[in-house]
């Protein structure tokens, strides 16, 4: 099994946990002392009150809440954010409001999931032609809807 090691800076910081057996993120929680209001279409950094340590090879996948992001229009501003092996700084979530209402993050809220995922390094190799395939240089809609 792969270790997460985690640091945090408060005691009484709530740990990433998942829900679930069948769960593949675990929740993260706002590291935050006092309540913070995110008005339409604001964006702020949310601490979470940890640090990682992930082995190399690894990174966390820091996604949105579907009950936040369906039920209150919270969502990451970069859709997905990319934890990396050697980043040992607080672990914060960039947040934005696309709803038309305000919306109030209270501590210890679960505010996003973290997903650990195994990578792997490619060499490039630059050329000058590509094999061919069958959708070949069709994009955006080329399969259909």
């Amino acid at each position: 099994m792969t270790v997460l090691k985690i640091k945090k800076l408060e005691n009484n910081t709530h740990l990433p946990e998942y829900q679930t057996e069948g769960s593949s993120g675990m929740d993260l929680y706002a590291g935050i002392k006092e309540p913070i209001t995110l008005k339409p279409l604001e964006r702020k950094l949310i601490p979470t009150g940890i640090k990682i340590e992930l082995p190399l090879g690894y990174e966390a996948q820091v996604r949105a809440r579907s009950g936040l992001s369906i039920k209150h229009g919270l969502t990451l501003i970069n859709g997905i954010g990319t934890v990396d092996s050697d980043y040992r700084g607080e672990l914060c979530v960039p947040m934005v409001n696309i709803s038309n209402e305000e919306y109030t993050i209270n501590p210890n809220d679960r505010i996003a999931q973290m997903v650990i995922c195994k990578y792997e390094k490619v060499d490039i190799q630059v050329t000058e032609e590509l094999s061919d395939t069958q959708r070949s240089t069709g994009g955006f809609g080329s399969t259909g809807v």
